[in-house]
Formats: C-alpha cells, sequence, structure tokens
C-alpha cells in the first residue's frame, strides 16, 4: 500500500495523551491516529447516508431505531 505523509498541529496537551495511548497500546502515534481518522470519516460517511434516506424511511413508518431494528428482527 502505497502511503504519503500528513502534518497536523495537535497541543501539547493532546500529544501527552497520544503518547499515553500508544504506549499502552504497544502501537505507533501514527496508527493510532490513522485508526481515529479512519473511524471519523467512517461516522462522517454513515451520519451522511442516514441524513439522506430518514426522509425515505419516515414516509414508510420507519420513526426510530427500534422500529427498523423491530422489522429486521
Amino acid at each position: 500500500m502505497k502511503t504519503s505523509t500528513l502534518t497536523i498541529r495537535i497541543d501539547r496537551k493532546l500529544e501527552r495523551r497520544l503518547d499515553r495511548a500508544a504506549r499502552r497500546s504497544g502501537r505507533s502515534r501514527s496508527a493510532l491516529v490513522r485508526e481515529a481518522l479512519e473511524r471519523r470519516l467512517a461516522m462522517d460517511q454513515l451520519a451522511e447516508l442516514r441524513r439522506r434516506i430518514t426522509p425515505f424511511a419516515e414516509a414508510r413508518g420507519y420513526l426510530t431505531d427500534e422500529d427498523v431494528f423491530r422489522e429486521i428482527s
């Protein structure tokens, strides 16, 4: 997999938290930041999809998550 480098600025407090998390997990800071970014982008994508399908779901009577879970269970 080809990778690229991204430089970000973080404050000292966040840097210390990242360092502690990296030590505890035994993974690199880059790995932790990459995973956090992947999760955030996935959550943003899910929120966007949810926003787009909500009017269609509501029109069919699906008003809550429980309505959907009840239907698929």
